[in-house]
């Protein structure tokens, strides 16, 4: 965070370090508490100069969540080398990282972002570009998976299962944030052997599923998070 000293920035570069001014304070607290003052304050700049960059506090506040939906889809690029269940491991725990380092910020996005504009009433236009936002997250996740299990055109069912999991992954991150009652490493693996089980249950009942499966499993170490998950329910079964 800044330290208060003023020095002059270009325009891009000033809207830029408020950018980043706000997602340190979101990290902290959700964007509803964080007021303009508190920004102008921590970038060493008045509260007029904020709106000379940004015209209301919801813009502001927009265009960081914006950044933040960035980073967040960036998290799930990863190389196409290597188990599947490992690449996922690797993704799940940057993807933590984000939660973990953002939890406000992650809760106000994945929830529609700041709650009221500074006039106490939040736009329709401006819950729809949140949403949008989110939907840039979650469709990025959606074709990193794709890209991983080398489909271009997916069955139904193994979008329906993608698409699940994605969600399951963010329900998760919002119910781990209160409280993190659950150790972060045993989260992240338990949702990694979640998408083998959500493939695994669609793979009983359609032969393409069960040919992407074995296809998958084949490729796994002993000692991968799918092939522990095999393991485990095959000693429950006997």
């Amino acid at each position: 965070m800044s330290t208060g000293i003023r020095r002059r920035m270009g325009v891009e570069e000033r809207r830029q370090q408020l950018i980043g001014v706000a997602l340190e304070l979101f990290s902290q607290r959700s964007p509803d508490e964080v007021s303009i003052d508190e920004i102008a304050s921590a970038a060493g700049i008045s509260r007029p100069l904020v709106y000379h960059y940004f015209p209301g506090k919801i813009s502001l506040y927009e265009a960081a969540l914006k950044r933040a939906s960035e980073d967040l889809a960036a998290r799930f690029v990863e190389p196409q080398k290597g188990p599947l269940g490992t690449r996922l491991l690797r993704v799940m725990r940057r993807f933590f990282d984000f939660v973990d380092d953002h939890g406000p910020g992650f809760s106000a996005l994945m929830r529609g972002g700041p709650a009221v504009s500074a006039d106490g009433v939040r736009s329709m236009d401006a819950v729809s570009r949140t949403n949008a936002l989110v939907d840039s997250v979650r469709q990025e996740a959606y074709v990193q998976i794709l890209a991983h299990l080398e489909i271009q055109e997916p069955p139904a069912r193994l979008e329906l299962v993608i698409r699940s999991w994605i969600s399951l992954v963010e329900s998760t991150a919002l119910i781990w944030l209160d409280g993190r009652r659950i150790p972060r490493r045993e989260l992240e693996a338990q949702l990694v052997r979640d998408f083998a089980a959500l493939v695994a249950v669609s793979a009983a009942y359609d032969q393409e599923m069960a040919a992407l499966l074995r296809r998958v499993l084949r490729n796994e170490p002993a000692n991968g998070p799918f092939s522990d998950l095999v393991a485990r329910l095959v000693a429950l079964a006997s």
